[in-house]
């Protein structure tokens, strides 16, 4: 099976640490690196807010969607991963998540950990979609 692994314009830099999107082009997969709130210059966007973190996060996600053909609507799994983890803040993340995404939702997992790759992420969101 043939992987595309892509860096879309639009997100933050990684580079050589992993691949914001890889494509099975013959499974018609697109599996997601798990996006956190950085803006496009890798600048944090909503700190201290689990909410503001999801909309940059949802961005994101359409961004690299967008740039293999797809879209939120065609989300088969999600997985979230929250930081500092409180029932309350659960609604603002899908509030963010679910503007304009699948219906009925997708299969998920929502975990809560006790830190993300900064201390100042409170939400990553990972993403399998079909193309």
């Amino acid at each position: 099976m043939s992987l595309r692994h892509l860096d879309p314009a639009g997100l933050h830099p990684v580079p050589g640490v992993l691949s914001h999107a890889v494509v099975a082009e013959q499974a018609g997969l697109v599996y997601l690196s798990g996006q956190v709130a950085w803006n496009a210059a890798g600048e944090l966007v909503g700190e201290g807010d689990h909410g503001l973190q999801a909309e940059q996060i949802v961005r994101n996600i359409d961004t690299a969607l967008a740039a293999v053909g797809t879209d939120r609507t065609r989300v088969i799994k999600e997985t979230i991963y929250i930081a500092d983890y409180r029932p309350d803040v659960v609604d603002a993340i899908f509030a963010a998540l679910r503007q304009g995404a699948t219906t009925p939702p997708p299969a998920q997992t929502l975990v809560g950990v006790a830190s993300l790759y900064s201390p100042l992420f409170l939400v990553e969101i990972d993403i399998v979609a079909a193309l």
